[in-house]
């Protein structure tokens, strides 16, 4: 198991090694002055995280990362279509036992007794505060991922730093031993 492992990764390590070759030399070919600062706009984050606070979405918007709005809506949309199901059919039971209560037995539960009434009303009733604990849910994570997309978009990925895997023989044994090589240049 251990060899099969050292021989993948052998395997592997060249293919890696040649497309950072090949990365480099297409960054020496086109130029590109690295040393450059990038200026950081510290108030970035939080007017995106305003902006989906004031409309669900809008934050994504302002990230232009548009294909994440549809799912915002989607995610609370369905909460919400939910949470009304649940409040009719929650009202529907308890109409119904309210009625069987006052003696009249016309409602369309005439099947049910009295304690299946009560029940119903219960798990509608529970399914209706989960929706809208989703729904809030749904809309306070819309609101932290547009601040923590806003804060990722100025994240400094340069080639100044680098981690990547690392084998090398054992001097005394000759064992391969795997480890990670951390790289940063000036």
């Amino acid at each position: 198991m251990k060899q099969a492992f050292y021989i993948l990764l052998l395997a592997f390590l060249p293919l890696s090694h040649a497309f950072a070759q090949s990365n480099e030399s297409i960054l020496s070919v086109k130029n590109v002055d690295t040393s450059k600062v990038v200026e950081i706009d510290p108030l970035r984050p939080s007017k995106a995280a305003f902006y989906s606070a004031v409309l669900p979405g809008l934050g994504q918007a302002y990230n232009k990362k548009y294909w994440k709005i549809p799912l915002v809506y989607a995610a609370i949309g369905t909460s919400v279509y939910f949470y009304i199901n649940n409040t009719k059919k929650y009202h529907s039971y308890r109409d119904a036992y309210k009625r069987r209560l006052e003696g009249f037995n016309d409602d369309q539960y005439q099947y049910l007794d009295n304690s299946r009434l009560i029940q119903a009303q219960r798990f509608y009733q529970r399914n209706r505060d989960l929706s809208l604990l989703a729904a809030v849910g749904f809309y306070i994570l819309n609101i932290v991922e547009a601040n923590v997309d806003a804060h990722l978009t100025q994240f400094n990925v340069s080639d100044k730093l680098s981690l990547k895997p690392d084998i090398y023989t054992n001097e005394l044994n000759y064992k391969p031993n795997v480890g990670l090589t951390f790289n940063y240049k000036f």
